[in-house]
């Protein structure tokens, strides 16, 4: 495995003039003279590698990501960068998580594989289950705070994350890899290399995974993933050119589990469970709870009603189909003038699950007359006109499943022509192209009699009405366009000294949405009257607040300049700065909420977040040692969420003011003797929220007084003010020990800091803090070598995650404040939020040959 290591490793090399710390080909080329000379670019120590740029960046290399566990998603090996945060949802990483960079929540971060961006096209989501094999991945970069010129992102307030695939092997090898461990988990993965099989230094390499593991909160449900890999390259000539071609399918299938109410009063008789009506665990031995058996009701004389066989949430699969093909290349034109062109294709089918209460009769269009019934989606229930349940009639109520479905084809372009002026000074100018066409639907699907999904996939068998129209509780047809030009120089001055990067991207973007659909509620709620159903002429009047379909255009453009410095005071040792404009338009998910408004209503204009983000750092690297601390300041202007608008009335999807944020990030690696390294990071943050936010309005005795959320001076929920970890590896005669520890702050639940409470104003009971409280995970990994026994290439690997089996508030993304009926004082329901993955042993054996 070590050879195979190396020889990925050499072959990335040849592709670019340094290590492939960067995110497309284009900037991968570039940053040869951004890493600043003077010392070479090292290995880094244990697997930790700090490039040498004028950006705030770390990078984790296979060294390390092997050592994370068989499987797991490569988003939980980053959690060894400091300012980055992320919590598993299950042991092996199939099951999705929650990632915060700096404060910032995934759909403020930029994810690329091979420089191809992967978050949702509609609301920017990271999903960190469908990510590539760990064992195919070279290395993982993070920028903090900041991305590459050319990058196609819309969302990248928080920084930037990409990972890279391995080139493949010189010589022909076969890698196989089984592991097993708790929860049933079982896994193989197949990695033929060919080595070189041409003249022409053609070489290509083929993969096959496939994961399951059962629950690991309850009795039900499995998590079931297969992943299919490939990838050819052909070198150009021998100055680094080439082009390569992959391919990449994800399947995934897998329940939810693992979402509790966050309160823990026990009082009223309240149990750990996944209903609103239960609690957080208290203890660890709450963590594992039973979803008892069910049977749907049956059909009978008269009104049936739908009873809640199959309405918990555990029951909820949540399908995806990803496959991509990514082409690579670099082109030198000149001695002077090289092209790289990087196209792509995605494609994605998913949906997140979910029930609904179906009824067999009509909707009443006209609120009370009985005079105009109609079949449809409406209020949340989609209404057949027709027996559903064979009894005969059509006055029952039925559970069916009603997922929301997304179907996205994307297609994607980043080009860059990179201009030599001399040996001290380069330019580049880029061209980016991101066109997403994002299908969002939500068919109907039918239950078994125990409860349980007939067909994943509502869409590939969908129910219809009386009418013949397919039933779905959205319509609606979005494409995300992204035309962005970028340039960047380079230049080395005071004998090598300094490096200073200018840089300077215009995104253009464009959002064509169209709702197929009625909106009923500036929350976006919609009505439907079904694929190809009758819409009545009168519905206009007789519902007049509901806004008709209609299709919208939204563009957003803006300047984005960044500064970089690096200046080497020593050949070891150096300092840099940098600043860079980031931005965040608003998604497709939430602009849908103000088709509500007219269109020239401010409301239904909600404006791009900003960020003006600052790093000052200093950065040590000498062979064995190395080190780097940086202290960050980043002012974020326009942060959009759903909140009250006093002009309106009504809670709408705006801009919420000003958050500033601060902090430091911080790492040390060592390595004393050939034999073991040492590594110790942390970071520390802190934002402050600049105003109050209004909530509503109470009116009493005819005068009407705003109401406000307390959130001025607070710090963002979410995000953990610390985080502190450290890891330690021992290698000696062919056996490795590693072990590694991480302690993760406190996260408030509400940007209001308050504790969650019940009842009212007048009379709180306080049922969680205003904090999750602190938690520290350790894990271990131990590898023995048999090639001492004559089998090369081969080695058996214990992983313990969560060594000590720590009880603690696995992810969630907060959220402004606890609801509260004004009028009464009356609070809402607490959010629902992951428990945190429990302990889990697996042993995996590779074997090469």
């Amino acid at each position: 495995m070590k050879q195979f290591l190396m020889c990925s490793a050499a072959m990335i090399a040849v592709a670019a003039p340094t290590a492939a710390f960067a995110q497309s080909t284009g900037s991968i080329d570039f940053e040869d003279t951004i890493i600043v000379t003077g010392a070479k670019v090292g290995k880094g120590v244990g697997g930790v590698v700090l490039p040498d740029t004028t950006k705030a960046k770390g990078v984790i290399t296979q060294e390390l990501i092997a050592k994370q566990g068989s499987g797991n998603t490569i988003l939980n090996a980053i959690n060894l960068i400091p300012g980055v945060s992320f919590q598993n949802n299950d042991p092996y990483g199939s099951a999705g998580g929650q990632l915060n960079i700096r404060g910032f929540g995934p759909d403020r971060v930029s994810l690329t594989f091979d420089g191809m961006p992967l978050n949702d096209t509609g609301n920017y989501a990271i999903y960190s289950n469908q990510q590539l094999d760990p064992e195919l991945i070279e290395e993982i970069n993070v920028n903090l705070g900041s991305t590459d010129v050319d990058s196609p992102t819309a969302a990248a307030s928080g920084g930037t994350v990409n990972y890279r695939s391995i080139q493949g092997s010189d010589d022909f090898k076969v890698t196989m890899v089984g592991a097993a461990g708790d929860y049933d988990f079982f896994r193989l993965l197949g990695l033929v290399e060919t080595g070189v099989f041409t003249p022409f230094g053609t070489k290509a390499w083929f993969s096959a995974s496939t994961t399951r593991n059962d629950n690991v909160f309850n009795n039900f449900g499995q998590i079931d993933k297969q992943q299919y890999n490939a990838k050819i390259y052909q070198p150009i000539g021998s100055n680094g050119d080439f082009i390569s071609i992959a391919g990449h399918w994800n399947a995934n299938r897998n329940n939810f589990f693992g979402s509790l109410p966050l309160r823990v009063d026990t009082d009223q008789g309240r149990v750990a469970g996944p209903n609103s009506t239960n609690r957080y665990p208290i203890t660890k031995d709450e963590r594992f709870y039973t979803i008892p058996a069910c049977t749907l009701p049956a059909g009978g004389p008269g009104a049936q009603a739908a009873g809640t066989c199959g309405t918990l949430f555990d029951y909820r699969f949540n399908p995806s189909n990803t496959g991509n093909i990514r082409i690579n290349s670099r082109f030198a034109l000149t001695d002077s003038l090289t092209l790289t062109v990087d196209p792509s294709y995605q494609y994605v089918k998913a949906n997140g699950g979910g029930t609904s209460t179906a009824r067999e009769g009509f909707f009443d269009l006209d609120a009370g007359s009985g005079t105009q019934n109609v079949a449809g989606f409406f209020g949340g229930a989609p209404y057949f006109g027709r027996d559903l349940n064979g009894d005969g009639d059509i006055l029952d109520q039925v559970n069916v499943l009603s997922p929301s479905q997304t179907t996205t084809d994307r297609y994607a372009v980043i080009s860059s022509l990179r201009y030599d002026i001399n040996d001290n000074h380069r330019v580049r100018v880029a061209y980016t192209f991101d066109h997403g066409r994002h299908r969002q639907t939500g068919e109907v699907g039918l239950l078994g009699s125990n409860g349980e999904t007939i067909d994943v996939f509502a869409v590939d068998n969908p129910q219809a009405d009386v009418n013949g129209a397919i039933l779905q509780k959205r319509d609606r047809l979005s494409y995300a366009i992204l035309h962005q030009v970028s340039g960047e120089y380079v230049g080395k001055f005071m004998d090598e000294m300094l490096t200073v990067n200018l840089g300077v991207r215009a995104p253009f973007f464009t959002r064509k949405l169209t709702n197929n659909c009625y909106t009923s509620s500036a929350a976006g709620f919609v009505e439907c009257f079904g694929t190809d159903g009758v819409i009545p002429a009168t519905t206009g009047t007789l519902r007049p607040t509901w806004a008709a379909p209609q299709t919208r255009k939204f563009k957003y453009d803006k300047v984005l300049p960044n500064v970089g410095l690096n200046f080497k005071i020593t050949p070891q040792a150096s300092v840099f700065a940098n600043y860079s404009k980031g931005l965040s338009v608003p998604g497709t998910d939430s602009l849908y909420n103000a088709f509500f408004f007219a269109q020239d209503n401010e409301s239904a204009q909600p404006a791009p977040e900003t960020t003006d983000s600052f790093d000052l750092g200093a950065r040590y690297s000498a062979g064995k040692f190395q080190a780097q601390g940086s202290f960050w300041y980043t002012s974020y202007k326009n942060r959009l969420a759903s909140a009250f608008d006093p002009e309106l009335n009504v809670s709408v999807y705006r801009n919420l003011g000003k958050v500033e944020k601060y902090g430091f990030d911080g790492s040390v690696s060592y390595q004393p003797i050939e034999n073991i390294s040492l590594y110790v990071f942390g970071s520390y943050l802190k934002s402050k929220i600049q105003d109050d936010i209004q909530i509503g309005t109470v009116t009493v005795a005819g005068v009407t007084t705003p109401v406000f959320a307390p959130t001025a001076g607070k710090r963002e929920s979410g995000a953990p003010v610390y985080t502190l970890g450290a890891r330690g590896e021992v290698n000696y005669e062919g056996v490795t020990l590693g072990i590694q520890a991480k302690r993760t702050g406190r996260r408030y639940v509400y940007d209001t800091n308050l504790p969650t409470y019940r009842g009212t104003t007048a009379a709180p009971v306080e049922i969680y803090s205003a904090a999750a409280p602190s938690y520290t995970l350790v894990d271990l990994d131990a590898r023995v070598s048999l090639a001492r026994f004559g089998v090369p290439d081969t080695y058996f690997q214990l992983n313990v995650s969560n060594l000590f089996d720590k009880f603690y508030v696995g992810g969630f993304g907060g959220g402004l404040n606890q609801s509260i009926t004004l009028a009464t004082g009356a609070y809402g329901s607490p959010g629902f939020v992951q428990i945190g993955s429990p302990r889990a042993v697996s042993g995996s054996l590779h074997v090469s040959f």
